[in-house]
């Protein structure tokens, strides 16, 4: 038997979907927005981001017989494309997507694959809510700890904005990093390198509209 095809299903109702030029406002609008506030939910301490980077896997890789397969061009092709962003089985990551806010956007990076990088823009469609792959067991990220009265694990809806207008690959990001490390810059600082792991990671306003803005520059 072929092996299955990991499903994601998102509880999120269907709308009309969005064309090129409305995705373009969406991103330009989101750009002018603040990249920190505060909510009753953090310390004083403690920043609130409204954009985001989050990563999964384009190319195949088989868990227990399902493929883990799901890049940007998966999301695009999905019905009104929207997905739900389960499977986050990290405390940090997992509080930051219930940082999320409806409008916030994401770079949709793609990892552990030939070459990572910066693939595609999505906006957050639905706050967090439960993950419901938790508490099945036929699913790879069945986590046998987490009860229905008191779960462990959130996700949110996402929904595909853009491409970008060219890849961003890691190697350059790097390169950029390392300048900014020395000299000063945005990315000094970003989460890419400094919580390299982190499947869910914030960005500064700053952060990302440099990103942003690479997408129109030469490949350094």
């Amino acid at each position: 038997m072929p092996p299955k095809k990991r499903t994601r299903v998102s509880e999120r109702q269907a709308e009309p979907g969005k064309d090129e030029d409305s995705a373009k406002e969406a991103v330009g609008a989101r750009k002018k927005a603040t990249g920190v506030t505060k909510d009753s939910s953090s310390t004083p301490s403690s920043p609130e981001y409204r954009h985001w980077l989050m990563k999964s896997e384009p190319e195949s890789r088989f868990e227990n017989g399902i493929d883990m397969k799901f890049g940007v061009e998966d999301l695009k092709a999905l019905p009104d494309q929207t997905s739900c962003w389960d499977g986050v089985r990290n405390y940090q990551a997992r509080n930051f997507m219930r940082q999320m806010k409806e409008g916030d956007l994401a770079f949709f990076y793609h990892s552990n694959c030939k070459e990572p990088g910066i693939a595609g823009v999505m906006q957050i469609v639905k706050e967090a809510y439960v993950d419901h792959t938790q508490f099945d067991k036929k699913d790879v990220h069945f986590d046998a700890s987490s009860k229905a009265d008191n779960p462990k694990w959130s996700m949110v809806d996402v929904q595909y904005q853009r491409m970008m207008k060219r890849f961003l690959p890691l190697s350059e990001l790097k390169k950029y990093h390392l300048q900014h490390r020395t000299k000063g810059g945005p990315l000094k600082d970003m989460a890419l390198f400094t919580r390299a792991r982190l499947s869910v990671q914030p960005l500064t306003s700053e952060e990302f509209d440099f990103l942003l803005s690479l997408e129109d520059e030469e490949p350094l």
